[in-house]
């Protein structure tokens, strides 16, 4: 089986507009697109996964997990206390492994979402493992699968249950991530619970300084694997009480994964995006990134450092507001920090977030 490109940070996710990918997915309407029928109706969350250039929804039971070769879309609808309006935020999700199509379409059709609700969400790109902390609080245990969908260009071979480890870990007070881990040995820790799938057994290894949530979270990813599976064992393995030679232990092989670097800071810089003298341009604004150089008549992009910003003024013309998502994201594919979150935020509907990065 053809093993799955890892997604290049030198490919943009906004380049394939007016390329075959873009005309593909532009032959139906924002209109008449089925799977944005209902779409921000309603406070809540909803997730759709792109499969072969087309929207599709993603199961309600399996909000919070997300395939590494795959892209999604994101809508959060809410309401302010003092307001019966809703309010969107409106997120692409970029997998590690999501080839071309996939995130290319998710850009695009991400874009039409937002035409549909009358341009009022707040757009933003989010790349798998750098994801922002307002796209993680939409989901109780956030869990990272490996694998991804049948696409247009790269065909997932079917599998029966291939033995997998998930690591259970609690990385803050309301917040228990379930990764996908290599099925090596090392990869149990002490402080966090695992989950080995053998496919026909299910263990849950709980570490000797685990928490109580974590082996709840846990068990409750086995109940939901099992039952998906039907007909298969589970067993509960405390760390201290079993050999080496259980056969929990015995499938994993030795070694461990390697350990991720600390991501890097970002730079704090400033541009502005213009076509006031009749080319489109992106010029660094010189000096501390500061609300005061904001313009009505233009489009700016703002690395903090930790997030970049799209700022779109009222004024600013077709061309800047169409072009600002897409020279953000180019703009960091040539830094070194690639991944950082985007969002784009209109004149006069900043969030807490925006007004805090200053």
């Amino acid at each position: 089986m053809q093993k799955a490109k890892k997604y290049d940070w030198k490919d943009s996710n906004m380049a394939l507009f007016g390329s075959d990918t873009e005309k593909k997915v532009k032959k139906e309407s924002a209109e008449s697109e089925p799977a944005w029928k209902g779409a921000g109706e309603k406070v809540g969350v909803q997730v759709w996964r792109i499969v072969k250039f087309k929207v599709t929804h993603w199961d309600k039971e399996q909000y919070g997990e997300f395939f590494n070769g795959d892209s999604y879309i994101i809508l959060n609808t809410y309401k302010n206390k003092d307001s019966d309006e809703l309010l969107h935020d409106l997120h692409f999700w970029i997998g590690k492994y999501s080839t071309q199509d996939e995130y290319g379409t998710a850009a695009y059709k991400t874009v039409e979402l937002d035409t549909f609700l009358d341009d009022k969400p707040i757009q933003h790109r989010e790349v798998q493992g750098h994801e922002s902390s307002k796209f993680k609080s939409y989901f109780s245990t956030f869990t990272l699968l490996k694998g991804g969908a049948d696409t247009g260009f790269n065909r997932v071979l079917p599998e029966n249950y291939p033995s997998r480890l998930f690591h259970v870990k609690k990385v803050s007070r309301t917040k228990i991530t379930c990764t996908e881990v290599s099925l090596k040995k090392g990869n149990l820790k002490s402080e966090d619970v695992f989950i080995i799938d053998a496919g026909n057994k299910i263990y849950q290894w709980n570490g000797s300084e685990c928490s109580h949530d974590e082996k709840f979270k846990a068990a409750q990813e086995v109940a939901r694997i099992k039952g998906k599976r039907g007909k298969c064992r589970v067993d509960n393995l405390d760390e201290g009480s079993i050999s080496e030679e259980h056969p929990a232990i015995m499938m994993l092989k030795d070694g461990e994964s390697k350990p991720k670097g600390e991501a890097a800071k970002g730079e704090r810089k400033m541009f502005r995006v213009s076509d006031a003298d009749g080319s489109l341009d992106m010029d660094e604004i010189d000096g501390d990134i500061s609300k005061s150089n904001l313009t009505s008549d233009d489009v700016y992009i703002i690395n903090t450092g930790d997030h970049v910003y799209c700022w779109v003024g009222k004024g600013a013309s077709v061309d800047e507001r169409r072009n600002g998502l897409s020279y953000a994201s180019n703009y960091l594919n040539k830094t070194e920090t690639p991944y950082l979150p985007i969002s784009v935020v209109a004149e006069g509907k900043e969030n807490a977030e925006f007004n805090a990065a200053f």
